[in-house]
C-alpha cells in the first residue's frame, strides 16, 4: 500500500524507506509480450534453446521490461501526499542495469524518498531512489533515481 502523508509532514518523509513490495514472477509469456510490444526480439529474450547456450543459461527479461515494472511496484511503495489526484512520470536522473533478470525469477522493488519539493501551488516534485531486487541474488537488477510529479488539491 502507498504511504499517505499530510502536506505539513513532508519534511518528516525525506529519507523515508518504504517496505519492499510484494514479489512478482517474470514469466516467458511476459517477456514475449514485451518483445512484441517493443519489437525487440533478440534471441536472449525469446528463444529458450539458444539462450541456454549463453552465460545466463536461460532467457532474460529486457532491461526496459524490468524498468517498466517500477510503475506496477509504485502502487505499493509510493509516498502519496494527501489530496493527490494525479501523478506524472517526469523521468529519471540515473538508471543502472546491474544484473539480468532470468525467466521465472521473482522480483520486487525497494523505494526511498530522497526529495519532496512544492514547485507550484499543488504541484509536488518527488525524487525517489528505487531498486529492483531479484530473489536470492545479492546484486539488484537495477538502481535508479525516479522523478515524479504529484498534483494535489
Amino acid at each position: 500500500m502507498p504511504t499517505m502523508i499530510n502536506k505539513s509532514d513532508i519534511n518528516d518523509y525525506i529519507g523515508f524507506q518504504a517496505e519492499p513490495t510484494q514479489w512478482h514472477q517474470v514469466t516467458q509469456e511476459q517477456i514475449d509480450q514485451f518483445a512484441d510490444c517493443t519489437r525487440d526480439h533478440q534471441f536472449i529474450h525469446i528463444d529458450p534453446e539458444k539462450a541456454k547456450q549463453t552465460p545466463f543459461g536461460s532467457t532474460i527479461a529486457h532491461g526496459f521490461l524490468t524498468l517498466s515494472m517500477l510503475s506496477h511496484f509504485a502502487e505499493q511503495n509510493t509516498v502519496i501526499i494527501d489530496g493527490f489526484y494525479m501523478g506524472i512520470n517526469s523521468g529519471f536522473d540515473k538508471i543502472r542495469f546491474l544484473q539480468p533478470v532470468t525467466v521465472n525469477s521473482r522480483i520486487r522493488s525497494h523505494a526511498k524518498t530522497l526529495e519532496i519539493e512544492e514547485k507550484k501551488p499543488g504541484q509536488y516534485r518527488l525524487k525517489t531512489e528505487v531498486s529492483i531486487e531479484i530473489e536470492g541474488v545479492d546484486t539488484p537488477a537495477l538502481i535508479a533515481e525516479w522523478i515524479s510529479i504529484q498534483m494535489v488539491k
